[in-house]
């Protein structure tokens, strides 16, 4: 069974009711979508991200996308750390960090942090665990194939005969395991979309993301206005939209991860997947109460 109330510190998360939106500040010159355009006044992004209706404010520092490279932890810690104390100072918002290494995100828990949003679940740092069980931190434990700055684009003929659900099932199944080990039980689980999967993988993914239920954890679906979405709505096979041009495929994606269970929608646009979001629970909603 899976339970509805996620406690992270002192901070309590209701998973029962509307799906939680995740608000994405990045603190970096080099992330896909928004790398630079809030580095000069994060704060105020945050702020704003709140006024649209996030739940959760997820900070990070280095950018994850295919080929990046990696940051030192100690400008790692600078970009995060002192950003989630002002925020903290002014807010109790559930704030997350989102990196994999263990002193980056002992550095956000002391500032104030609630969740670590881990890509490697747990997997790339065997410290972090360990650091999430001290200070009583929840997690969001995150599929990957490999570290970004080794991952490239993957097409659909590099993998056509492996299972993706099966395999993201139980890798996810293996870092839960982890997490246990360590006293951590505050979890949500989210299959890495984009992360080392081909557009056919990750379309596949959200059609069978109900599936993921079976690991008995609340499930976050991060689609914001990733390239597959962008292939898909291509009206050319050689040439993707930018990301700037990709909301509306991200608002589609949203609500048919809500209607297959997503729990937590990491976004960079907020009031847009509250909408997705209620839509989602409506249908819902009318479909129980017609049965």
């Amino acid at each position: 069974m899976q339970n509805n109330l996620l406690t992270c510190r002192d901070a309590t998360l209701n998973l029962s009711g509307d799906p939680l939106i995740m608000g994405v500040v990045n603190t970096t010159p080099d992330s896909f979508y928004d790398g630079g355009r809030h580095q000069d006044a994060p704060l105020h992004h945050a702020r704003s991200l709140m006024n649209a209706g996030a739940a959760i404010i997820d900070i990070g520092g280095e950018s994850t996308r295919p080929g990046s490279q990696e940051v030192d932890t100690e400008e790692e810690i600078r970009r995060t750390a002192p950003l989630i104390s002002e925020l903290r100072r002014e807010s109790d918002i559930v704030i997350s960090i989102d990196t994999w290494k263990s002193a980056v995100a002992e550095e956000a828990l002391r500032a104030g942090a609630d969740i670590v949003n881990d890509i490697s679940g747990f997997t790339f740092d065997p410290d972090i665990a360990d650091v999430c069980r001290r200070y009583r931190a929840g997690a969001v434990l995150m599929h990957t194939f490999e570290r970004p700055d080794r991952m490239r684009w993957s097409t659909d003929t590099d993998h056509e005969h492996r299972d993706i659900v099966h395999i993201v099932k139980n890798s996810l199944r293996a870092s839960v395991d982890t997490a246990l080990e360590y006293g951590v039980e505050n979890l949500i689980l989210d299959p890495g979309f984009g992360f080392g999967k081909s557009a056919g993988e990750n379309f596949e993914l959200l059609g069978r993301f109900r599936e993921l239920q079976e690991l008995g954890k609340p499930l976050l679906a991060g689609l914001s206005r990733k390239s597959f979405l962008g292939w898909a709505v291509s009206d050319s096979t050689e040439t993707v939209p930018p990301p700037e041009e990709r909301l509306a495929a991200t608002i589609a994606a949203n609500t048919i991860a809500v209607m297959n269970g997503a729990a937590v929608l990491r976004v960079h646009d907020v009031r847009e997947a509250c909408h997705a979001a209620r839509i989602a629970r409506a249908v819902m909603t009318a479909q129980r109460s017609s049965a």
